[in-house]
């Protein structure tokens, strides 16, 4: 399996089943087992740094279980070995994505200048909306 090595995960942790698919494939959706189900299990990924694998965990969403095990389930396409490398292409967005490190928001005051306009587009706007108003002399 070259592309779990190419993505850094020990194959220990990469787990293939192969169950039938619902999706397209005629008669063959009820002898062929094209559908693929990856199962990555992170506890088996000691090199993987706890903040990269805490992101991943968010990450993953519904697609985490209880065991820490991420599964990833592929059927877009009606062969074994298409569904396998779309299983492994998620699975690698999803890592490359939980490796990127989110910058932190530096909290800043705004500038006078745009407290100023801030208040005189609100000012313009009141001004017009007055104008609207119909007075009733009566």
């Amino acid at each position: 399996m070259a592309l779990e090595n190419e993505l850094g995960i020990p194959e220990e942790a990469i787990e293939l089943r192969f169950i039938r698919s619902g999706g397209p494939g005629g008669q063959n959706v009820n002898k062929v087992a094209s559908a693929v189900q990856l199962r990555c299990d992170l506890k088996l990924w000691p090199a993987l740094p706890e903040r990269v694998r805490d992101r991943l965990r968010t990450l993953a969403g519904r697609r985490l279980n209880a065991d820490d095990v991420i599964v990833i389930s592929a059927q877009r396409f009606r062969t074994q070995e298409h569904n396998k490398r779309d299983a492994l292409e998620r699975l690698g967005e999803l890592i490359a994505q939980a490796r990127i490190e989110p910058r932190i928001r530096k909290a800043t005051k705004p500038t006078r200048a745009s407290k100023e306009r801030r208040l005189q587009g609100k000012q313009k706007r009141s001004e017009i909306k007055q104008g609207r108003k119909v007075s009733h002399d009566w």
